[in-house]
């Protein structure tokens, strides 16, 4: 009796040792049967311990690597389903974003995969580490349904928030709000691939395609708008030892025009600039003659009916004469004018 209990003892013994054996993932043939392609995206790795790792170490690169396999496989499959683009086609034409989505997509994929599981398993007599990643397609569509919303939500809120501060003649902020956009478009953009390659009968409706190509031609009408130039009527009075110049205005539109503003008569101005300038002489060093210019600078914002920025600058020139180290004085002055300017003038 005795041994009969020994050997039922033995035989439960060995029964869980069975049971703790591999796991059934780790077989290719039953990978495929519990989680089917239609149902899941899974990612697989296994390999040896290296002799610089410990088995810690090792467990956490394969996991590593079989999240890798199947953000490869997502990556794949929107490749794939991404050689006929999505298009919004309406009345008004179509929404055909001017930027890929690929650095998006890229950049969305090598997060981690919301939902994602894994699992690792060390094999003592084989030595081999196997290591798993699975997520479930219904739980990801889920979540990029939702962040598409979220996403297209945002991009409404900037774009009125953009309007309004049209309105009120800010046009620097509204274009700053603008950029604000360009990655949520990116990422709508990655939302609507993804929910494409889950689900290869993905509605439009469930695309939200017309209100993102109506969101994107309100945005690409409103940059185009934004980026017309900022006009501004400059008045001037520059005093070169007695003799009128333009020194220090010519050098401040030069730069100005270089980034885009116009100048214009008063009643069509945006900006009121005066400027005022002066030169007085210095010292004289080694047959080199150095003066100052002296210049104070206003700008008038004819929309708010106020001044937006004044100061008064000092710069040193020095050359072979008077008049030549007078003008090397005001357009280095003009330059440190020009710099501040930039910052109200957008």
């Amino acid at each position: 009796m005795k041994k009969i209990f020994l050997l039922f003892l033995f035989a439960l013994a060995t029964i869980n040792l069975f049971s703790q054996g591999k796991p059934d993932w780790v077989d290719i043939d039953f990978r495929n049967m519990k989680f089917p392609v239609n149902v899941y995206f899974t990612g697989f790795a296994y390999g040896e311990i290296s002799p610089k790792q410990t088995r810690q170490d090792a467990i956490n690169q394969l996991i590593t690597d079989a999240q890798a396999d199947l953000i490869k496989k997502i990556r794949l499959q929107i490749s794939a389903k991404s050689q006929t683009k999505i298009e919004a086609v309406s009345n008004s034409g179509k929404y055909d974003e001017n930027e890929t989505f690929t650095s998006q997509a890229t950049t969305e994929s090598n997060a981690e995969i919301v939902g994602m599981k894994t699992e690792s398993y060390y094999d003592a007599k084989e030595k081999l580490v196997y290591a798993f990643a699975y997520a479930k397609k219904n739980e990801l569509f889920d979540y990029y349904k939702s962040s598409l919303s979220i996403n297209l939500t945002q991009i409404e809120g900037i774009i009125k928030t953009a309007q309004d501060l049209e309105a009120e003649r800010e046009k620097a902020k509204a274009r700053q709000q603008l950029e604000n956009a360009k990655p949520l478009f990116s990422k709508a953009r990655y939302a609507q691939e993804m929910l494409t390659a889950i689900d290869a009968n993905t509605t439009p409706e469930e695309l939200q395609l017309k209100k993102t190509e109506s969101l994107y031609n309100q945005f690409t009408q409103m940059q185009a708008k934004l980026a017309q130039a900022v006009h501004i009527y400059v008045v001037s009075n520059e005093d070169l030892f007695g003799e009128r110049v333009d020194i220090v205005t010519n050098k401040i539109k030069a730069d100005l025009a270089a980034k885009g503003c116009s100048f214009t008569k008063e009643r069509e101005a945006d900006f009121k600039l005066n400027i005022k300038a002066t030169t007085r002489s210095s010292t004289t060093q080694g047959g080199i003659v150095f003066c100052y210019a002296d210049t104070s600078v206003e700008l008038y914002d004819i929309h708010k009916q106020k001044v937006v920025f004044g100061d008064e600058l000092t710069e040193k020139g020095g050359s072979s004469s008077l008049d030549k180290a007078g003008r090397k004085a005001m357009e280095e002055v003009a330059k440190k004018i020009a710099e501040k300017l930039t910052h109200w003038i957008q």
